[in-house]
């Protein structure tokens, strides 16, 4: 972890925590290999913001699109993302408060805002963001359709979904109930409803983009997609 460095705010110093309950390993049959990575994939934090591991890498997806060496933190600073329409649609530790700066950021926390049904009209936004929140929508092919209808044409989709590397993406139709979140709370926020594994790259094609990418920060524990349509390699 000597070389992991934060792509949110450039911290270098990280702190560990176990994160995955007993109850939902056994749900998603997971094996001890399987645990290890996504506990560190949403346990291993930034100390200076917050930020984990999957959202690290989401800010690395963002940065890679306007080529920059910076961290987001400073690359906001530097002005370059001033003209982005910015739709975060959940919401992060780390990377949400640093893109609420922009003048065109627009927070549309799901489910308050269904993302199979997004209220902006087409091509709206230049970014739009999620992070661990596709696994929790019934039907997430009309939720990323509908990500590809607000993009301009130039625009560019980057999010995370907790994926189990060396199986298959299922529903869990017809399977017990399996929640993420906080139990203490109303848990009809955090059901799951796909649990997505190796082929997750496959819904973007479902959902009509042209173009997906993955940026790898710690295999397997941080991977984030970003996926367009245009030829162009940034937005403008």
């Amino acid at each position: 972890m000597a070389d992991l460095r934060c792509s949110i705010c450039g911290g270098a110093d990280f702190r560990e925590n176990k994160v995955l309950p007993s109850d939902l390993v056994a749900e998603w049959q997971l094996s001890s290999v399987e645990r290890a990575y996504i506990d560190r994939q949403q346990g291993c934090a930034c100390k200076a913001c917050g930020a984990n591991l999957r959202i690290i890498a989401l800010g690395t997806a963002i940065l890679q699109i306007v080529e920059s060496t910076l961290s987001l933190r400073d690359t906001i600073a530097s002005g370059a993302l001033d003209p982005w329409r910015v739709l975060d649609c959940n919401g992060a530790e780390g990377i949400s408060k640093e893109l609420s700066i922009l003048k065109h950021y627009f927070r549309a926390d799901y489910p308050e805002y269904d993302m199979r049904a997004l209220p902006f009209p087409d091509s709206s936004f230049d970014l739009v963001i999620h992070s661990d929140t596709l696994e929790h929508v019934e039907h997430p092919v009309l939720a990323l359709e509908e990500c590809r209808r607000v993009l301009s044409p130039v625009g560019r989709l980057c999010f995370t979904v907790p994926m189990i590397i060396g199986r298959l993406t299922r529903g869990r139709a017809g399977l017990p109930p399996s929640f993420h979140g906080d139990p203490a709370v109303d848990r009809d926020d955090y059901v799951v409803h796909t649990e997505f594994g190796t082929d997750s790259w496959t819904i973007l094609m479902e959902a009509g983009f042209s173009n997906v990418t993955l940026s790898q920060v710690e295999y397997p524990c941080a991977i984030a997609f970003t996926a367009w349509n245009a030829d162009e390699n940034t937005t403008g």
